[in-house]
């Protein structure tokens, strides 16, 4: 089912479920570590979060990318964990460790920073990036917001950072499902306003991002990513209703497919370990993915091969945006994405 609509932007009418011809393409963490402007700016910021936290600063290393490669889509940089730092829980990204949370607070205390509006005045410099971001756009690239799923924000933030095995935040999951389902329910309302702040702010489309949800088995995936996925669309579309969404369930394709027609306006990405020809199949306005970032750190004529193979899966009459299958690994060479891009717009 597809909605009538007419942009000049080719990423925002594929997610209204309408085939574009080149397919248009943008990058998971497409602003990052593996180019120098990005690598120089963030020494001059001082750390990971003084970058997200400055407008300014996380207005340049969203627009840098578009700049080098004029990509469809540009999206927000900032990062999940802004939100459970919002909710009152401390946050830090120590040197060559990744992430590292305090504490989990007590839910009361994080649904009362949500209530009263702290929270979101945390999460501030994220919308005023938006508006700076989409004023300095051009008017042919389509701006994403994000955010991350109730799950995968629940496993650090139980967790306490990255975490391989989720042992604590199973243990919570299904030997106290009472309080797992209070925090996910929190988590929901809060995923949600964060979305439609950045829609206000000048976001055209928002994806969610449940990086953990394989790691759930097939009811788990329903309960803990599929159904709050579904409430926080709910929600985003009682505010924004034409609005796109990108949901990505990453290697649970039992979550994917319970999300399957839930609205018209909703797209699924496409893992690089999971089957896109089958995920087309599904009932999305458009499927994006799915290409392995491992194929980038190869030669010219293998990244040129590896991008047409993932081309040829998805039928012309299907919507779909071209894109990595996770983001793309900080030791990529900046010209390997050139050679994608080109192999994607010559295929038009």
């Amino acid at each position: 089912m597809t909605t009538p609509f007419s942009s000049n932007k080719p990423l925002l009418s594929a997610l209204h479920g309408q085939s574009q011809w080149p397919r248009p393409a943008w990058f998971m963490r497409q602003a990052g570590r593996y180019l120098p402007e990005y690598r120089a700016l963030r020494a001059e910021a001082g750390g990971f979060l003084d970058l997200c936290d400055n407008p300014d600063f996380a207005t340049e290393v969203t627009l840098q990318p578009i700049r080098r490669y004029d990509f469809d889509g540009s999206i927000l940089f900032s990062d999940i964990l802004t939100i459970p730092r919002a909710l009152g829980q401390d946050l830090a990204f120590a040197a060559g460790e990744g992430p590292v949370l305090g504490a989990l607070p007590e839910l009361q205390i994080m649904a009362d920073r949500l209530a009263s509006g702290e929270a979101f005045s945390v999460l501030s410099p994220a919308y005023t990036a938006v508006s700076q971001i989409r004023a300095a756009l051009p008017n042919t690239t389509t701006l994403i917001g994000f955010a991350g799923a109730p799950w995968t924000l629940a496993t650090y933030m139980i967790e306490g950072g990255s975490s391989k095995a989720y042992a604590a935040t199973k243990a919570m999951a299904y030997g106290d499902p009472p309080r797992f389902k209070a925090l996910i329910d929190l988590l929901v309302r809060s995923v949600a306003q964060h979305l439609v702040a950045q829609i206000k702010a000048g976001a055209d489309a928002v994806m969610v991002f449940d990086s953990w949800a394989g790691s759930l088995d097939r009811d788990a995936q329903l309960a803990w990513s599929a159904d709050p996925l579904e409430r926080i669309v709910r929600l985003v579309r009682d505010e924004a209703a034409d609005t796109p969404i990108i949901v990505f369930p990453r290697k649970a394709m039992f979550a994917a497919r319970a999300l399957a027609g839930i609205d018209p306006l909703v797209s699924l990405q496409v893992d690089y370990a999971n089957d896109l020809h089958a995920a087309a199949r599904l009932d999305f306005a458009a499927v994006q993915g799915n290409l392995d970032p491992g194929r980038l750190l190869c030669g010219r004529d293998e990244v040129v091969q590896a991008t047409r193979d993932v081309l040829s899966v998805v039928n012309p009459q299907r919507s779909h945006v071209f894109n990595l299958g996770h983001g793309i690994f900080k030791e990529s060479d900046p010209d390997a994405v050139h050679w994608v891009l080109d192999a994607v717009r010559a295929d038009g």
